[in-house]
């Protein structure tokens, strides 16, 4: 079968990428991404990375995720101004981001098809749809877990539309309701926290579960959270390029 031509998807709608546990991942959305890190799966935002970028991902045998912040308004994209001012919420503490009403399904449905398009259209293997628990939070609009249950399932059947993967961000309280709809997960903090056993259900469905913690050194969760089946790692909030994964000693990971 021939390959397909620079660009593209090599995915297509029905036969996406299925990621397994286990795979090592680098998550890298500040800074020119470090094409050279020794990870089996790369994270990298979607609108500042070119095809070129994915493809020489691809040429060394790496898979590629396509970050899309999906439940939040970002001021400094290319699209913002698609967004009306009626459905633009609450700031979600991060700068020129704010919540989004997550209910007006019709609105963002084209805007989000495009993206998850311009994604497939760069040949990212899969997507990273953030900010989809926005019923957990002060948004400024009185969603519920219902709304963000009908906003998820929307996510999934456009990245699936558009031949590619996508991963569950967070929302670990809606994983029995979308486990079988999305085809793995991204967790930030689990350890932390203690919620790490409720990314399970995404283990046992064969789905890798893509795990980062910011705060606690790696002998603080890596036992715990290698037993489980999760690909794990420490990185810096900023998501800059060092990483330190629990497969490695402490130091900083760039190969």
């Amino acid at each position: 079968m021939p390959s397909p031509p620079p660009g593209s998807s090599s995915a297509t709608p029905g036969t996406v990428w299925q990621p397994k546990p286990g795979l090592t991942w680098q998550w890298q959305l500040s800074g020119t991404v470090d094409t050279s890190v020794n990870a089996q799966v790369y994270d990298i935002d979607g609108g500042e990375n070119s095809a070129t970028v994915v493809a020489t991902l691809h040429a060394a045998g790496r898979k590629v995720i396509c970050y899309v912040n999906a439940g939040a308004y970002e001021s400094f994209r290319a699209d913002a101004k698609r967004y009306p001012a009626a459905i633009i919420g609450q700031s979600n503490g991060w700068p020129g981001e704010r919540w989004l009403d997550v209910r007006q399904l019709n609105v963002l449905r084209p805007i989000l098809a495009d993206r998850f398009k311009a994604c497939a259209q760069k040949g990212f293997d899969g997507v990273e749809a953030d900010n989809v628990d926005g019923y957990h939070n002060d948004t400024g609009f009185p969603l519920t877990a219902a709304d963000q249950l009908a906003f998820n399932h929307m996510l999934a059947d456009l990245a699936h539309a558009a031949g590619l993967a996508i991963g569950l961000k967070n929302d670990l309280d809606q994983i029995p309701q979308l486990v079988a709809d999305f085809d793995f997960a991204v967790n930030e903090q689990c350890a932390e926290y203690s919620e790490c056993d409720l990314l399970k259900p995404f283990i046992a469905a064969g789905k890798a579960v893509f795990h980062v913690e910011y705060n606690l050194p790696l002998t603080e969760f890596c036992r715990e959270t290698t037993a489980l089946g999760l690909s794990s790692m420490r990185k810096n909030l900023s998501l800059d390029a060092p990483r330190w994964p629990c497969q490695t000693a402490s130091a900083p990971s760039s190969r």
